[in-house]
């Protein structure tokens, strides 16, 4: 009697997994996922987001996978063999700039920039106080007060051989006193270090008027339009292999070390907080339509990617395998020999 019910135990277990097969490929299985995202779909209205899971649990998430996961070195090194295929791909020599992006979206950016005024004020300020600003300064209007007294002003232009009377006098004037020229020049330095807070405010001033909106917005332009026929290949020309291997290496690397910043951690948390106290509350439904995502575009990745994976997974025996993996402990437990030896 036993081995009777293992028999029927078997039996039925084999005509539940072909019957499983027959029902996960082609129309049938489309069926079955068309209508399971249809129920998920109703649930999804009446299930909020804070019910299905917490803002601890996603950032828990957001720690392990993005900060805490030892990423392989040959993440790298892939990264960087598809940077330099996208750089020598055929396509960034037969594409222009203009292309990509139109000349009214450049427009609408540069309006957006234009608006952040006093970051632009703000940025020339900080320019114009930075001591290597500061000592450029120096020496430009040194070099070029001192080029105007022996070379450049009117009079050695107008009057033949005196500029070369003037450098004569200085050759002798040196000799005659030795360390003039020190003198001359430390009493230049001496004025400019006292009239550089001046010079470094009026070229503030001029920069502020010269850098207007309308400036700016001529000048972008049109360097724009100089730009938007070109190529891409053109624009990157000269950036090598190497370089960009280079740059995508300490991309990883900043990325590496970022992601483990307290600011990094701060910027997530900002967003989960947002996003929890914006939708927590509300049906998962509302969040899924805010980013765009309906039973139609859903059901168009099923058709495109899920149908077909699933069909290679069932022709390499997968499927199957995992049905029999599934239903088998059922037909192979005590309560169904207890229910076949009760039928029986």
């Amino acid at each position: 009697m036993a081995q009777g019910n293992t028999d029927l135990a078997n039996r039925l277990l084999e005509q539940h997994v072909k019957h499983e097969m027959a029902a996960l490929k082609g129309a049938k299985l489309r069926k079955f996922l068309v209508n399971e995202v249809t129920e998920l779909l109703d649930y999804a209205g009446d299930i909020t987001l804070g019910r299905l899971t917490s803002e601890a649990q996603v950032m828990g998430v957001i720690q392990r996978v993005v900060v805490d996961m030892e990423l392989d070195a040959g993440i790298p090194e892939l990264a960087a063999e598809m940077a330099t295929e996208v750089l020598n791909a055929p396509v960034q020599a037969s594409t222009t700039l203009g292309e990509i992006i139109t000349r009214e979206q450049a427009t609408g950016f540069l309006e957006e920039a234009l608006e952040l005024k006093h970051q632009r004020e703000r940025v020339i300020s900080e320019i114009m106080a930075h001591p290597v600003y500061q000592e450029l300064v120096s020496n430009v209007v040194y070099h070029g007060l001192v080029n105007y007294l022996y070379e450049d002003n009117l009079i050695t232009k107008s009057v033949p051989g005196v500029g070369s009377v003037m450098k004569f006098g200085k050759r002798m004037a040196n000799r005659a006193v030795p360390g003039l020229d020190e003198t001359f020049e430390r009493r230049i330095k001496a004025w400019l270090s006292d009239s550089l807070p001046g010079l470094i405010s009026r070229s503030e001033q001029f920069l502020h008027r010269a850098l207007s909106d309308d400036e700016l917005r001529d000048s972008v332009m049109a360097a724009w339009v100089s730009l938007e026929g070109r190529t891409i290949a053109e624009l990157h020309e000269g950036l090598g292999d190497i370089e960009l291997q280079e740059f995508v290496v300490l991309g990883y690397e900043f990325w590496l070390q970022f992601r483990k910043t307290a600011y990094f951690e701060g910027c997530v948390r900002a967003v989960v907080s947002h996003l929890f106290a914006k939708y927590g509350d509300r049906p998962v439904i509302d969040l899924l339509n805010d980013v765009g995502v309906t039973r139609e575009v859903i059901v168009a990745e099923i058709d495109a990617y899920a149908l077909p994976v699933i069909d290679v997974l069932r022709e390499a025996g997968y499927v199957e395998a995992l049905l029999r993996r599934r239903l088998a402990p059922f037909y192979q437990s005590a309560a169904v020999r207890k229910m076949l030896q009760a039928e029986a």
